[in-house]
């Protein structure tokens, strides 16, 4: 399926009918009176979160999305009919931004949650409500109010306790598949991960938590390389990352070296995202002789100088992949628990968030306009990096770029 993670829309709030002049006509009754009712109310504009789906990609294709005007007013001191409101469907995890102020107007990351992205206008008066002792027959009336008129952006990230980070064929995917559900492609060829993959690992009876598969991350990707910041900002609503290494990788390369290139990508990136808690998974140890593990899991640890927790899996065997499941689900539910009890830390932590939310949008936007600068001045026969190239759009307006596994 395609995956989209962008899209801009533009969203009209339904114009409010107008009212009208209008007097009563009966038999027998003279010099009725006025009697024009008001115009309905224009339909209200909400995001609501489903889901159903994963993807923006319905957003690619349909980017006006417009409510139904309401009713005019009738005679008898009847109000016109009012538009109903029109719902959007998005993926939970998205954040609406208007275009225009740069407003983050909501993020959605609950089932059913819904937002006010546009509203309809109010309907207009009828002449019924200009009468007065020294005009007894008004013939004014005023026309409905015009709805909201918007330019919005979609955010789509995933909404997952833990993400996996590593380089390309650290053995991420295999990592999820052992522990969840999910079956996302593994092969023996780096970026055979296009897009990020949720699954669910459950502990046991209520006792689960949703862990995201994001593909592989390279030296330069915070600038663009690779998959670049496409996928990078999918970790910033993670409680915790797995930073996958590969201990013995297949083209002979360091492994302190390679975990070094997603520290300073993540650092680079987003020094709050950086300062999220970490696990350092070292994988593959099936492909290293017993008599060496110890000692280069040891030196690997000592050379990172890392002082979080340290797990040794082989993914592909299904060795260690449950101590480190149950280590996450009894540290996820240790903070949950502390949210509930401490106010403080709630506050922190959503503050936390917020501000690391802040922070990767505001990196992704001078990502992405650096490479359309670099682009513009390509078209100007300015001579460009090599780095430059490793960047990937389609579209100008900010629409992601669509990648098909």
């Amino acid at each position: 399926m395609r995956f989209i993670d962008e899209a801009v829309v533009t969203v009209k709030a339904g114009d409010g009918g107008n009212g009208i002049a209008s007097f009563r006509r009966e038999k027998y009754v003279p010099r009725g009176g006025p009697d024009g009712g008001d115009g309905g109310k224009g339909g209200d504009i909400y995001v609501i979160a489903e889901d159903n789906t994963n993807t923006l990609v319905d957003y690619r294709y349909t980017r006006r999305h417009d409510a139904m005007r309401a009713e005019n007013g009738h005679s008898r001191n009847c109000s016109g009919k009012g538009s109903d409101d029109l719902f959007l469907p998005v993926p939970i995890g998205t954040t609406v931004v208007d275009t225009e102020t740069d407003e983050v107007l909501g993020d959605l990351i609950e089932l059913g949650q819904t937002l006010l992205v546009a509203k309809g206008g109010d309907g207009g008066l009828g002449n019924t409500h200009f009468k007065s002792s020294t005009n007894q027959a008004p013939r004014k009336s005023t026309s409905g109010f015009e709805g909201e008129l918007k330019v919005l952006k979609f955010e789509l990230k995933v909404v997952a306790d833990v993400g996996l980070i590593g380089l390309p064929n650290a053995g991420k995917s295999t990592f999820i598949r052992q522990v969840s559900a999910a079956r996302p492609k593994v092969a023996d060829y780096p970026f055979t991960t296009l897009v990020p993959n949720l699954g669910v690992v459950d502990i046991g009876r209520h006792r689960s938590f949703v862990m995201a598969d994001i593909p592989g991350l390279i030296e330069g990707a915070s600038e663009g390389a690779g998959l670049g910041i496409r996928f990078l900002k999918h970790v910033a609503r993670t409680r915790r990352l797995l930073h996958v290494v590969d201990v013995k990788p297949i083209d002979g390369s360091d492994p302190v070296a390679n975990a070094r290139v997603i520290l300073n990508e993540l650092e680079r990136f987003s020094p709050e995202l950086s300062n999220l808690p970490q696990i350092l998974i070292l994988n593959k140890i099936d492909q290293v002789p017993d008599e060496e593990l110890d000692e280069l899991c040891t030196h690997i640890v000592a050379e990172l100088d890392w002082t979080g927790d340290v797990f040794r899996t082989s993914t592909l065997m299904g060795e260690g992949t449950d101590a480190v499941k149950y280590h996450l689900m009894n540290e996820i539910e240790l903070e949950r628990e502390r949210e509930l009890e401490d106010p403080i830390f709630a506050e922190a932590q959503r503050t936390r968030f917020e501000r690391l939310e802040v922070e990767v949008r505001l990196n992704t936007e001078a990502q992405r306009e650096a490479y359309r600068a670099a682009r513009k001045a390509a078209r100007e026969g300015v001579d460009l990096s090599d780095d430059d190239a490793d960047f990937d759009d389609d579209d100008e307006d900010g629409v992601e770029v669509i990648y098909v596994p």
